[in-house]
């Protein structure tokens, strides 16, 4: 292989279709034509010497020399990205971007309050993700910071749990265990249930712990809105489990803890450890754990309830 001189663009649209795996919709996604991207990719492997993708119909799939180029390049433009962003910062420490990833969004409300308090002129934009599209997010260094549920071991990404949230089951106030404080989990195996749809840490948890006492959950509802749930179960249409930090005391439901069972959800805050951290994502990460740890002094102070 001879060495090759690569341009920028060259990398960038070679991701492109690495991700897609498909020509079209890597142009669509970065605004271009298919022909000048496909030119593009061809030239780039001309400079390399190597083909990078087998052509399977329409779809591009990696070769081995592609999967080998696209940790490199990954890293590479993760560098530069992280070098953009610095700059960024240092020129205009009031006015940056946050970018945040959550599974779920409970308590973000209070914790983006009190960081708006402090930094008024900073911008934050919040996705809602699974596990899977969070870590993705995370390795790419797309993102600042991630509330998550449960936390992710990777080697360059750093795990802080900051809660352990008890998971409680809602149910209406007129079913049939609503003059109840707890319930055992084999008591729900009739039940209907509406949740977030699988991929999503409480749900995955919940659907674990059920299987190893005997019985699959059964849904009438999978969405990947955890705020709709508790109108769900108000309306009476299933029950369900919902995180303590997630449980509405104004809505017609009635919370039981689970017998024999510690059910717990851990939420963690996650980063990629060579993302550039700015002032202001460190004062982010102050204002999570200080709300944490006023939320597990309240818990600890309730016993739980």
């Amino acid at each position: 292989m001879r060495c090759a001189k690569l341009e920028l663009l060259q990398l960038q649209y070679f991701l492109a279709v690495a991700r897609l795996e498909h020509v079209t919709e890597a142009a669509r996604s970065l605004h271009v034509t298919q022909s000048s991207l496909s030119r593009t990719i061809q030239r780039l492997e001309e400079d390399l010497g190597v083909s990078l993708f087998d052509r399977v119909g329409r779809k591009l799939e990696l070769n081995e020399f592609g999967r080998r180029f696209l940790r490199r390049a990954e890293r590479a433009l993760f560098e530069l990205e992280q070098g953009k962003l610095e700059l960024s910062e240092l020129s205009s420490p009031d006015h940056g971007r946050l970018e945040l990833g959550v599974t779920s969004a409970s308590v973000l409300h209070h914790i983006l309050r009190e960081f708006r308090k402090k930094r008024p002129n900073i911008q934050f934009h919040v996705q809602m993700l699974t596990t899977q599209e969070m870590i993705s997010l995370l390795e790419r260094g797309e993102v600042d910071y991630c509330l998550s549920s449960p936390p992710v071991k990777r080697d360059d990404i750093e795990s802080q749990i900051v809660f352990i949230d008890p998971i409680l089951v809602a149910v209406p106030m007129g079913h049939r265990l609503a003059d109840r404080s707890s319930v055992s989990l084999i008591e729900l195996k009739d039940e209907w249930f509406v949740g977030v749809k699988a991929g999503y840490g409480t749900r995955d948890l919940m659907d674990e712990v059920c299987r190893s006492v005997g019985f699959v959950p059964r849904f009438v509802y999978e969405g990947d809105e955890p705020a709709r749930l508790v109108n769900l179960v108000e309306a009476e249409i299933g029950i369900a489990f919902i995180p303590s930090t997630a449980r509405n005391e104004r809505a017609q439901i009635k919370y039981l803890q689970v017998e024999t069972h510690e059910v717990v959800r851990e939420i963690a805050l996650l980063w990629h450890k060579s993302r550039y951290i700015s002032p202001a994502a460190l004062e982010f990460r102050g204002v999570v754990l200080d709300y944490f740890q006023e939320l597990s002094k309240q818990t600890f102070e309730s016993g739980g309830q």
